[in-house]
């Protein structure tokens, strides 16, 4: 093989085939901002199929976020919440208000928050919870939902992962206050860029509708509900182009299709690599009964951070693209100073262990042998 030359990518973004007629439509309706027709029909199939209340496309998981940060009135001196172990933009989102990031540790079991150590970071000046269904896999949101109430918090489920998963049978994205979900090319359904934000709680229903248009009541004016519209809250531009959203509805009505290939895949990889993890060297995640897999990712633990090191690099030799995940946030370059000096032993073991196998929509059983022989042959 020609060296440096991938044959197996991390990623491949899949298109189901009429991408391109929707947006052609978008173009020739002579409407292409944002809010038009296609941006609707998603919101109608989010609230059909999952049963969501209220749901706003939004130009990425990130503005979703920032969304919700908005919609709790976060201040400066509050603090949320939050894992360690999750991508920039959620920290982003509140620091951008002023509040404080407690960062928390992750679970043993599973690499979603540890609901052990939460009430033991609440403060007077707790107002949220963010938490992450870390590759499609439901937090306890049962206990999470409990600790909330009994603290009149917040809680904000980071879902960008989670598409058509679910915790005890219901949708992932509909039990905390507010949600978001990504549609960013490595997901499962894509849009290029591209998120939402699911409110489901009454009360906030009309102002995100408010925030995500720029501050104004433009929404209700386009409804007929006002007779002019105006500047009456803070709020950005939120809101993606219909070229966007057109895209996203081609996905939206394969999804069944996309989701059958990406969990096949999945359960592929976690019936080929069971005899390995027999041997001790390597551990399979652990998914917990009240949870179900999306097929968003699969990863791997090595026995420690020189092993991982070595297998990606033994594994991009023979052609395939594994990668590790994030850096937590607690240790990073920017809040490491900033940081209350706890240490997240679970999140850092992880960290540093973790390895992403190659898992896209059209992967084929072949190439999932092929990854899963490069594995076995480190060891060997």
């Amino acid at each position: 093989m020609e060296k440096g030359k991938i044959k197996i990518p991390f990623n491949k973004p899949f298109l189901v085939g009429k991408e391109l007629f929707y947006i052609a439509q978008s173009v020739l309706s002579g409407h292409t901002a944002g809010d038009g027709l296609f941006t609707k029909k998603c919101h109608e199939f989010f609230k059909k199929k999952y049963g969501f209340e209220k749901v706003l496309l939004t130009t990425s998981c990130t503005d979703a976020l920032e969304m919700s940060a908005l919609l709790c009135d976060i201040e400066p001196g509050d603090e949320v919440i939050m894992p360690s172990y999750t991508f920039v933009s959620m920290a982003n989102a509140f620091i951008l208000r002023g509040a404080k990031p407690v960062f928390a540790d992750i679970d043993p079991g599973y690499p979603n928050i540890d609901i052990k150590s939460l009430e033991g970071l609440i403060t007077d000046r707790t107002r949220a919870i963010v938490v992450v269904h870390y590759a499609g896999v439901a937090c306890d949101m049962d206990s999470i939902m409990q600790i909330a109430h009994k603290h009149d918090l917040f809680v904000i489920e980071d879902a960008a992962h989670a598409i058509d998963s679910f915790y005890k049978g219901t949708p992932l994205g509909s039990i905390g206050h507010f949600s978001t979900f990504s549609f960013h090319d490595t997901k499962n359904i894509i849009a290029g860029e591209g998120g939402m934000l699911a409110i489901n709680d009454d009360r906030f229903k009309k102002r995100a509708e408010i925030i995500w248009e720029k501050g104004t009541n433009r929404v209700e004016f386009a409804r007929g509900q006002v007779t002019k519209y105006g500047w009456v809250d803070i709020g950005s531009s939120f809101l993606p182009s219909e070229i966007t959203a057109s895209f996203l509805y081609a996905q939206l009505e394969s999804i069944d299709a996309i989701q059958e290939k990406r969990k096949r895949a999945w359960n592929l990889y976690s019936d080929m690599l069971k005899s390995i993890e027999d041997k001790g060297i390597i551990e399979l995640p652990k998914i917990p009964s009240y949870a179900t897999v999306n097929g968003n990712l699969f990863f791997i633990l090595s026995r420690n951070p020189h092993e991982r090191d070595q297998m990606i690099k033994h594994l991009k030799k023979k052609g395939i693209l594994a990668v590790f995940h994030y850096v937590p946030l607690h240790s990073s370059e920017y809040f490491r100073n900033k940081h209350d000096g706890r240490e997240l032993p679970v999140t850092e073991r992880l960290s540093s262990q973790i390895i992403r196998l190659p898992l896209f929509t059209d992967i084929s059983e072949e190439e999932i042998e092929t990854v899963v022989k490069g594995v076995n042959s480190f060891f060997q």
